[in-house]
């Protein structure tokens, strides 16, 4: 009898072991909802793809890789989503664990007082205290997944780590952008304020001359107050941008997550931040499928395919099977001798004849989640062209935008060296030097700011093409593959 018990367990293991997805419908890759192509021309034609260029290699100053090596170890948005995943493995544990029998050991010891009637003694004898000893193994409510219930939900939860895996990615990505955006508008900022001092300084110098040159008499009242007015509006923007530089600290300390190590900040808009070399945008639009919040829509997709699959199973009759396998004897050292074992093993069906609606429903509910999902997808997709298309448009404009602020700020500076030499020889007023100075100083303001455009629309370009994957370490826990 136990050959025959133990031959029942493992036909009970090998059926649920090998049931099949069922009623899981087979996965399809949707139709991509946007054009082939970008809708403007690339910038370049190089092979490859941004996820290919790690974040250590697209960036490279230094002391901007080392702010971003310390966010990837201290940021708290960014630990959070790597617990996520741990909480989401931990999940896909649990609910692959029901696909397998649960097997437990027993031991009791069971001491209780009979009555006389019970033990077969004449009426009104007093009872006597019985014990005894049981052990044993035994398997409780194990399904048999004949139609792929428990195998759907099990790999939902799968795509469901997946997704939360690819979320992590995502919003590290995300953080990598942030840190260089950050670092930027600091760098950006301490040129602003760095042009605003020098410009004060030059103005407060202008300003005594043309007071004492008042007095003397060689200039009116008025050129005094309109020079008045440039060193006050120079006082104004070397304080705004004062102000902004700690802001800006701020900012990127909370990015960091820990206090920043000044000789890690910029000291102004020197070398390039980013690569020298250019991004490859000349790559169909199928190369957002790589992205990691496109990846994360589309395994939510699959874990609402496979909790359809499991929905529709539960219209189907479900078997589980109860059983143990022990010894009981009334002395402990008689446990396991021969005649005390005993045995018991209870299958049972379950067949769904009126739920009241309630088995339709949850199918229902899950057929509208896989549509939600459906949509999402299709919404990440749009979202992510979208954004690629943004800043392959802005890549080319930007760059002329920069050259022309160029030689605009060095046009500007030509011309109020010539108007401040004909206002000292006295062939223009002081009206006109002053208009010249300002559009100078406006041109330089104006030059950093379509700077800081042109290497933010950089790290952009390399976030939304899915970038700095290859410096991440690979990936760990159970395989897509897996069943």
């Amino acid at each position: 009898m136990t050959r025959v018990y133990l031959a029942v367990i493992g036909l009970a293991a090998t059926l649920g072991l090998g049931a099949c997805k069922g009623l899981e419908a087979r996965y399809h890759q949707p139709v991509l909802p946007v054009t082939d192509a970008w809708p403007i021309p690339p910038a370049t034609a190089q092979a490859g793809a941004a996820a290919d260029i790690g974040w250590r290699d697209f960036y490279a100053d230094e002391r901007l890789r080392k702010l971003i090596a310390q966010a990837l170890t201290d940021n708290r948005d960014l630990r959070v989503a790597v617990l996520n995943v741990e909480k989401a493995r931990a999940t896909y544990q649990v609910q692959r664990a029901a696909r397998l029998p649960e097997i437990d050991a027993t031991g009791s010891l069971v001491r209780e007082r009979a009555a006389g009637a019970q033990l077969g003694l004449p009426a009104g004898s007093g009872g006597e205290i019985v014990q005894y000893y049981s052990a044993g193994v035994g398997v409780s409510a194990f399904e048999l997944d004949l139609f792929g219930r428990v195998a759907s939900l099990s790999h939902a939860a799968l795509e469901q780590y997946f997704a939360d895996a690819d979320a992590r990615r995502a919003a590290q990505l995300s953080l990598i952008a942030e840190v260089a955006n950050a670092y930027l508008t600091l760098a950006a900022d301490i040129e602003h304020e760095r042009l605003g001092s020098r410009t004060l300084e030059s103005q407060e110098a202008s300003y005594h001359l043309t007071e004492q040159r008042h007095a003397l008499g060689a200039v009116s009242a008025l050129d005094l107050s309109q020079a008045r007015t440039t060193v006050e509006s120079a006082r104004a923007d070397a304080a705004r941008y004062r102000g902004a530089v700690a802001t800006d600290r701020n900012a990127l300390t909370l990015l960091v997550g820990a206090p920043l190590d000044p000789a890690l900040l910029p000291d102004g808009f020197g070398a390039d931040v980013t690569g020298a070399a250019p991004l490859p945008a000349g790559l169909p639009s199928n190369v957002l499928l790589r992205r990691p919040d496109v990846r994360e829509a589309e395994h939510v997709l699959r874990a609402a395919d496979a909790t359809i699959g499991a929905a529709r199973a539960a219209f189907f009759p479900s078997i589980t099977l109860t059983g143990s396998l022990g010894s009981t004897s009334s002395e402990l050292s008689g446990l396991f001798k021969s005649g005390t074992g005993t045995w018991s093993f209870m299958p049972q069906v379950n067949l769904p004849i009126f739920a009241a609606g309630r088995l339709r429903g949850h199918l229902h509910a899950a057929t509208a989640d896989r549509d939600i999902a459906l949509a999402r997808y299709e919404r990440a997709i749009q979202s992510a062209f979208r954004e690629v298309a943004d800043a392959l448009a802005l890549t080319g404009t930007l760059r002329e935008q920069n050259l022309a602020q160029s030689a605009l700020a060095e046009a500007t500076g030509s011309a109020f060296k010539l108007s401040e030499a004909r206002y000292k020889a006295g062939k223009d007023s002081y009206l006109s030097m002053l208009d010249s100075q300002r559009s100078h100083y406006a041109a330089r303001q104006a030059l950093i700011g379509t700077r800081l455009a042109e290497e933010s629309n950089r790290v952009t370009l390399y976030k939304v093409l899915g970038g700095g994957w290859r410096d991440e370490p690979a990936r760990q826990g159970p395989s897509s593959r897996d069943p």
